[in-house]
């Protein structure tokens, strides 16, 4: 990730956490269930932002954090500044699906706001599929939930944050037309409103639908 100024004062140097190890779950409980209580284990971290600004001069930071959680004692902290009214920063891991046996998955998370607003000030993007992200191109378009009603490659969800203060539910569901053994799933916050924020993330599940 990117180390600068502001990702030392607001979140300090946080590593790239490896993809390695997944989750195994079946119907009678979800796939995966994470609070985050071992930090960012199985995680990496990314962050992408439009040509006309490098990604070097983007500032952004996501570290485990004791400052606020959902449940259990612990969430990530997702800071990203605004100063180009654009980028995403977000985390990534494999799910391992294998013992499944769904057409559909629901994915689910909690994110955090320091305010209300009518305006949107950042948007949460979710994203569930075969490859992990790459580009801000690959999360949904803005105002956008996959509801699984048909069979799709991906899926995922941009929506605003700052619907309420404080912590709020974010969710959708996929029906690929086959589910693999492993899938990547990826949360994060995407640049809206020029001003530098930070939101936390917590209670993020992928669990089959019946």
């Amino acid at each position: 990730m990117q180390v600068n100024r502001r990702t030392a004062l607001r979140a300090g140097a946080a590593g790239l956490a490896s993809l390695s190890g997944c989750v195994v779950g079946s119907r009678e409980g979800p796939a995966f269930d994470e609070s985050f209580e071992n930090g960012l284990d199985g995680w990496r971290t990314d962050a992408a932002i439009g040509p006309e600004v490098d990604l070097d001069e983007f500032d952004w930071a996501i570290d485990a954090t004791t400052d606020r959680a959902h449940t259990g004692g612990r969430s990530v902290a997702v800071f990203t500044e605004g100063d180009h009214d654009d980028g995403v920063a977000w985390l990534t891991r494999r799910v391992d699906t294998a013992a499944l046996d769904a057409d559909r998955l629901r994915v689910s998370a909690w994110l955090w706001s320091e305010s209300e607003s009518f305006n949107t000030l950042r948007n949460a993007v979710l994203r569930v599929g075969p490859d992990p992200p790459a580009a801000e191109a690959d999360f949904p378009a803005p105002e956008t939930v996959s509801a699984g009603a048909t069979p799709t490659t991906t899926a995922g969800l941009r929506q605003s944050l700052h619907r309420v203060e404080g912590w709020d539910r974010y969710a959708f569901e996929w029906r690929p037309a086959t589910l693999p053994d492993e899938v990547y799933l990826s949360v994060g916050v995407a640049v809206v409103w020029e001003a530098d924020a930070t939101h936390y993330v917590d209670d993020v599940r992928v669990e089959a639908v019946e």
